[in-house]
């Protein structure tokens, strides 16, 4: 087995070069990498395509690289908090592309499973299926959806070890075990770096196998992204 720590953001995110394709955990504003987007905009690397379920708010997550203009692409399923993105997506500035949220799930675990497409009757009849193979599967028509990769994963862990095994939090699992299976090269940040044999074998939610590197994150900020108040 390898140790896969490294020491910090910098270190771990050091060769995600200008147009990289990177595939970013995290469901609304929760389990995101905080500390290697912030890495990201401290390297300052452009055109980067974006796989993410949503593209953050303004003032953070992807927001942060939108406000460099460091992103080329952004493909999701939401984007509804980012007023900036609205306003780069009109101008022409960035291209978005929108995928159903389980259509999108699947694009991830399929490229992390190597199956390089699948059918699904998730967008038939929509602009979701134009220029795309439509075939009747069981009395149904489905939509052929080729599956997600990325050149780097980013992702967000409550725990892991220094062989990359980890453990999410709620929520956080949502996006993040997908995203780690689909990038070539994953990196992961974690709230808890614990020593190997420290985890239950059998509460780790994503092997190591699929991490290449891992560190132990600092000063997580875990926003809210809309606080309700009940009288």
């Amino acid at each position: 087995m390898v140790d896969k720590r490294v020491g910090n953001a910098d270190q771990a995110i050091g060769d995600i070069p200008d147009g990289a394709t990177l595939a970013l955990g995290g469901f609304g504003l929760c389990g995101l990498p905080e500390n290697s987007i912030a890495a990201l905009v401290r390297k300052g690397v452009k055109n980067l395509i974006c796989i993410s379920n949503n593209a953050g708010v303004d003032e953070f997550g992807l927001g942060l690289l939108l406000q460099n203009r460091q992103i080329k692409k952004v493909i999701a399923s939401y984007v509804g908090e980012n007023k900036l993105l609205e306003q780069l997506l009109l101008s022409g500035e960035l291209e978005v592309e929108f995928i159903p949220q389980g259509t999108l799930a699947e694009k991830l675990r399929c490229g992390g499973a190597g199956i390089p497409a699948f059918f699904t009757p998730t967008g038939v009849g929509t602009v979701i299926a134009e220029h795309k193979e439509i075939r009747e599967i069981q009395g149904r028509h489905c939509v052929l959806e080729e599956s997600l990769t990325a050149d780097f994963a980013l992702v967000k862990a409550w725990k892991g070890d220094s062989y990359g095994n980890l453990i999410f939090r709620k929520t956080a699992r949502n996006f993040n075990p997908l995203c780690a299976m689909a990038g070539r090269v994953t990196i992961a940040e974690v709230e808890e770096l614990l020593p190997v044999g420290a985890l239950d074998p059998d509460s780790i939610h994503l092997a190591g196998i699929y991490v290449k590197r891992i560190y132990q994150g600092s000063n997580y900020v875990k926003p809210l992204e809309k606080r309700v108040i009940k009288d």
